[in-house]
């Protein structure tokens, strides 16, 4: 009781409170709603007479003190709990989604402008055939497939997409999902690569702008 008093009431009386606690171990201790509440200017716990009277409780301590008195009510007041939880990491990432969404509609929508990009990939590039089609994405991106990034950063640890920025990682999920439809349409995958490269181009462009920065916050 004292210690939801000392979060939530700004006049809890805590020196009456330290007396009350300091008594409450001996036998003739009794201390009634009432003395309580007049003691200490409690909000928390009050008492009521008359007809509709009775003792009424905040539902922090209500479910404190029906936690203590059923074992039950308590383990079921935890499992709701993390049900609760796991509801608002669902939400969480659909928030998440939305604000993606946001992000991809400014890049069909709003106008190009010049910051940093990627290069454009070279005519060798485009002619090699890459077994991962990650790493043609990572030719795409970042101009480097992930072995030629470690052998160029050995003393870092993960992969090159690990150190990617918000901005490319973003433009990176969209190529991903285009690539699966130029591979649905039997465009070969050099071809891929130079209009992936394009797309990249373009999409950090826009990305990169100082107006998207308002997005991002």
């Amino acid at each position: 009781l004292g210690i939801w008093e000392e979060m939530y009431n700004p006049d809890f009386n805590s020196p009456e409170f330290e007396g009350i606690k300091n008594e409450a171990g001996l036998n003739r201790f009794i201390l009634s709603v009432k003395q309580w509440t007049e003691k200490t200017n409690s909000k928390g716990l009050i008492a009521k007479a008359g007809r509709y009277g009775g003792t009424y409780a905040h539902k922090d301590i209500a479910f404190e003190f029906a936690s203590w008195v059923s074992p039950q009510f308590k383990l079921y007041l935890l499992k709701e709990f993390q049900r609760l939880k796991e509801q608002e990491q669902t939400l969480l990432g659909w928030s998440a989604k939305r604000e993606l969404s946001k992000i991809n509609y400014r890049i069909h929508t709003d106008a190009i402008k010049q910051n940093l990009i990627p290069a454009e990939v070279t005519a060798k590039q485009a002619s090699i055939i890459y077994a991962d089609e990650a790493d043609m994405l990572n030719v795409a991106m970042f101009g480097m497939t992930a072995k030629m990034w470690r052998e160029q950063h050995p003393e870092l640890k993960g992969n090159i997409r690990d150190y990617a920025s918000i901005n490319e990682l973003i433009c990176l999920s969209n190529m991903e999902n285009l690539n699966a439809v130029f591979i649905d349409q039997g465009i070969s995958q050099g071809e891929r690569l130079v209009k992936l490269n394009q797309i990249a181009i373009q999409q950090m462009k826009v990305l990169e702008g100082d107006g998207n920065k308002k997005l991002l916050k």
